[in-house]
């Protein structure tokens, strides 16, 4: 990562923390009081093709959920409730992965940070993909995260989840991720910021 990315970051972040601090304690306020404890999720996710980190969120699932493992679709989906999927479908729930940016486990802009179980299974893909540090949006999270999510909301199991993610949304984001790490540079990390920044302003989207 070079020294004006990190930077970037650095700076980004904090301000954005600082702005979005009453946000969040509304909403921890809020899912205390509706949901319960625990308020936040980590999950364990890749910095490296060797090195994981834990991915911060606030807490989206019933718990034990996670206990069922891989990404969401539309089996984890049925036994969300109602604010569960406001936050994710706002991505506020991705708010506290500002202190993982800070931190330096992430970026701002980059690919989604995978899964160990996919950069295991898929080395040949996850190697290329994570010489770019991970970020909280991207490139492949602006164009195909809609897709995905439509793909994965018609599984009804884990298994069929599983079995989608791993043929259909691998692959197209791993593309787009190469495209995004080859065009790299502060001025399209600063666009893609701003697109998703406008995204939940956008009908439709």
């Amino acid at each position: 990562m070079s020294f004006g990315k990190r930077l970037l970051d650095l700076v980004l972040s904090i301000l954005l923390g600082l702005m979005l601090l009453p946000v969040l304690l509304v909403l921890l306020a809020v899912l205390a009081i509706s949901e319960g404890r625990p308020l936040f999720y980590v999950s364990e996710r890749m910095r490296s093709p060797t090195r994981a980190f834990g991915l911060i969120k606030l807490r989206t699932m019933p718990i034990g959920a996670d206990k069922v493992g891989g990404v969401t679709g539309g089996d984890k989906q049925r036994k969300m409730s109602r604010m569960h999927r406001l936050l994710r479908r706002s991505r506020a729930d991705e708010i506290p992965q500002l202190w993982n940016v800070i931190r330096g486990d992430m970026s701002l802009v980059g690919p989604r940070p995978p899964l160990r179980r996919y950069v295991e299974d898929y080395p040949q893909v996850y190697g290329p993909v994570l010489q770019s540090r991970p970020g909280i949006t991207g490139l492949a999270s602006l164009v195909f995260h809609g897709h995905e999510e439509r793909l994965l909301a018609a599984c009804s199991t884990a298994e069929e989840t599983d079995a989608v993610y791993r043929r259909r949304c691998i692959p197209a984001k791993a593309r787009l991720d190469l495209i995004y790490a080859r065009k790299r540079s502060l001025c399209w990390d600063l666009a893609l910021i701003g697109r998703t920044a406008a995204k939940p302003f956008q009908r439709g989207k």
